[in-house]
């Protein structure tokens, strides 16, 4: 972390939460080779797992105003996934600023780095789309 990035750092940030997604045709582009974009899909339901996990869903956060969306991505491609492979799929929680939430993430076959990515998801009012703080019980949860 470089010093422009120097927020609240997450307690649990070693904590990586792993979630499992098997390649199906659809992932695919007709040689059978995961379409770049969906590593992105992957990442996005990790992370949506990741928050299940820590007590809270997408919807129960929208029905209480709030809505947390992707603020920016920076993505490497190392390695195609294919069809019928079975990826991990990694989420760790890093730095906190004010509305934005930083995660590392992975796709990985076995030991192998297919894609990583740095995503920036923001808190918002679900209703201006304007940027907010983490509501107390999702911090709380966030062990911040």
């Amino acid at each position: 972390m470089t010093s422009e990035d120097a927020g609240n750092t997450l307690k649990g940030e070693a904590a990586c939460f792993h979630h499992t997604v098997r390649v199906y045709i659809e992932d695919t582009d007709a040689g059978g080779i995961v379409y770049y974009v969906n590593y992105l899909r992957f990442m996005e339901r990790a992370r949506s797992e990741w928050l299940r996990a820590k007590g809270f869903t997408q919807q129960a956060l929208l029905e209480k105003g709030i809505q947390l969306v992707v603020h920016s991505v920076t993505n490497r491609y190392l390695r195609p996934a294919h069809l019928d492979d079975l990826l991990t799929v990694t989420a760790t929680a890093g730095a906190l600023r004010g509305a934005r939430l930083t995660f590392t993430q992975k796709a990985l076959r076995g030991e192998q780095i297919l894609s990583e990515a740095e995503v920036v998801i923001a808190c918002v009012d679900a209703t201006t789309l304007r940027p907010r703080r983490w509501p107390g019980e999702l911090l709380a949860a966030l062990e911040v």
